[in-house]
């Protein structure tokens, strides 16, 4: 693959890094910096792409790896308190006031709840959020129902 298709593809798929980088990462500076460290990353593994799965699949996975492989080694992410109001993309704006707090509860939730629900939530199959993540099908399963549990309480309060 070709640098400018890469590019390209990265472009019409970048609503996924920032939707990941959004959820994980509170700092403005540290997403900007995550997002070139995800393209570089990707572009360093795009040899090892087969396209057994789509692209955006593929780039979910090594966004989410990076993000994760960052803060378990290197501890460097600035997190913000969530009592203060959260600096949002442009996109993120122009949602619904319930969007919002469904973003704001599933951002509490654990990493590995995360993942999921915003995968399942993207419309991948539990087979695909299982391939991702390394985790058996109907642990995904389970895992979605007691996400959805969750999050309808935080919705409530």
């Amino acid at each position: 693959m070709t640098e400018e298709v890469f590019l390209s593809k990265v472009k019409v798929h970048e609503g996924i890094i920032n939707k990941i980088l959004y959820l994980y990462v509170d700092s403005n500076e540290d997403r900007r910096d995550m997002y070139q460290e995800i393209v570089l990353q990707a572009w360093k593994s795009v040899e090892r792409f087969r396209g057994d799965s789509q692209f955006s699949t593929w780039l979910y996975r090594i966004s989410l790896n990076t993000v994760m492989t960052f803060i378990r080694k290197e501890g460097r992410l600035k997190k913000e308190s969530l009592d203060t109001e959260l600096p949002i993309t442009m996109a993120v704006k122009e949602q619904s006031d319930r969007s919002m707090k469904l973003m704001f509860a599933i951002k509490q939730l654990n990493d590995i709840d995360k993942s999921i629900i915003t995968l399942h939530l993207d419309d991948y199959g539990n087979d695909e959020i299982a391939e991702i993540l390394g985790i058996s099908k109907n642990n995904v399963a389970v895992k979605i129902h007691r996400i959805k549990e969750e999050l309808k309480k935080k919705m409530k309060g």
